[in-house]
């Protein structure tokens, strides 16, 4: 998914959903970080793109808390 129409989808999604969002990507780096431990090297690429979908995430649970207050 290219990473303008991946924003527009994490903008579309409420505060609650954006944080299940991120608990999932979390529990995704765990794995693949686990996979890159057992010697799979090729989900070195996997690691790098789903670090950045979870800092966009907590950019914009970031955004919408601040607006909140």
């Amino acid at each position: 998914m290219k990473r303008k129409e991946l924003m527009e989808q994490l903008r579309g999604m409420s505060l609650e959903e954006l944080k299940e969002q991120a608990e999932s990507l979390r529990e995704s780096l765990f794995r693949l970080r686990f996979r890159k431990s057992m010697g799979f090297r090729e989900v070195v690429k996997d690691i790098r793109r789903e670090k950045k979908v979870l800092a966009r995430v907590l950019t914009l649970i970031n955004e919408l808390e601040k607006q909140k207050n």
